[in-house]
């Protein structure tokens, strides 16, 4: 049994915080920078330019890409061989204090939904826990700001609705985000489950880096499709028009239940802030 301590996973976690927020990842970079290649409207094209200047300044001076810094998102992958020395929920949320405190980053959690008063260091985060073999912890970050996570949607479909009534839901939900999450997007798709796992592999989704298909063909090719479709509504980056809306789709699915085809669309902004880590 190999032995993890709660205090190498709270200094991983706050790392991953400032590293997360202040630096878009390789494959965002580089799905931007090919959109801004082929872009055919000008404008559309400038916006993406002036995206990765933005992306630039906050690498070089580590400030962080957007004010948003987001609710703290954790995909956490605990190995069957692995002990933590501590609470690993209280080392992850301790971890993101000292990340949003160190790291200067903006505190947008409230303790209540009601009563608003902020928590001050952007606790508490939000963990999924997973068990896998081996000895090791994945852990993968995700921080969400709500400008998209505002945009998302779960709908219970029925199962006569198939494939035409899952993307039709996709095209809706993107539709009426129009420039509200800061395009271009990147569109997770939940697919089956429950009311509640739809959109937690639809979140899950998010995290995969941009290039990678679904393994299965038959969602790998809904996935090009909605791309497509989405594209050619002429949202574009920031809303201003253009060829690029999204940057991908991911879609993810689950068991369900014969009564039922649950559906989720979370949509994130064109940051699309993930990182893993295995300890």
């Amino acid at each position: 049994m190999r032995q993890i301590s709660a205090s190498e996973i709270e200094k991983t976690v706050r790392d991953m915080c400032i590293e997360a927020n202040c630096r878009l990842s390789p494959d965002v970079r580089e799905a931007i920078g090919r959109a801004a290649g082929s872009e055919r409207n000008p404008l559309a094209g400038e916006v993406l330019r002036n995206i990765l200047k933005n992306a630039d300044i906050a690498r070089n001076e580590n400030i962080p890409i957007c004010q948003d810094t987001g609710m703290a998102v954790f995909f956490v992958e605990i190995g069957e061989d692995v002990r933590v020395d501590g609470n690993i929920g209280k080392a992850i949320e301790d971890g993101v204090r000292r990340g949003y405190k160190e790291g200067y980053l903006r505190a947008s959690v409230v303790c209540d939904p009601l009563r608003r008063v902020n928590t001050k260091d952007n606790t508490p985060p939000v963990i999924h826990y997973s068990f896998t073999d081996g000895d090791k912890i994945k852990i993968t970050f995700a921080p969400k700001g709500f400008g998209s996570e505002n945009m998302s949607a779960v709908k219970m479909l029925k199962p006569s609705d198939g494939r035409s009534g899952v993307c039709d839901f996709v095209l809706e939900t993107v539709r009426n985000a129009a420039s509200n999450p800061c395009p271009p997007i990147v569109v997770g798709v939940g697919i089956g489950g429950t009311f509640e796992k739809c959109a937690q592999i639809a979140k899950h989704a998010l995290t995969r880096d941009i290039g990678t298909q679904n393994p299965d063909p038959f969602y790998a090719e809904m996935e090009r499709e909605l791309l497509e479709r989405i594209n050619q509504t002429d949202i574009g980056p920031q809303g201003f028009g253009g060829d690029t809306t999204a940057l991908a789709v991911h879609i993810e699915t689950y068991p369900t239940h014969i009564a039922g085809l649950p559906a989720a669309v979370n949509i994130n902004c064109h940051v699309t802030r993930h990182m893993t880590v295995i300890i």
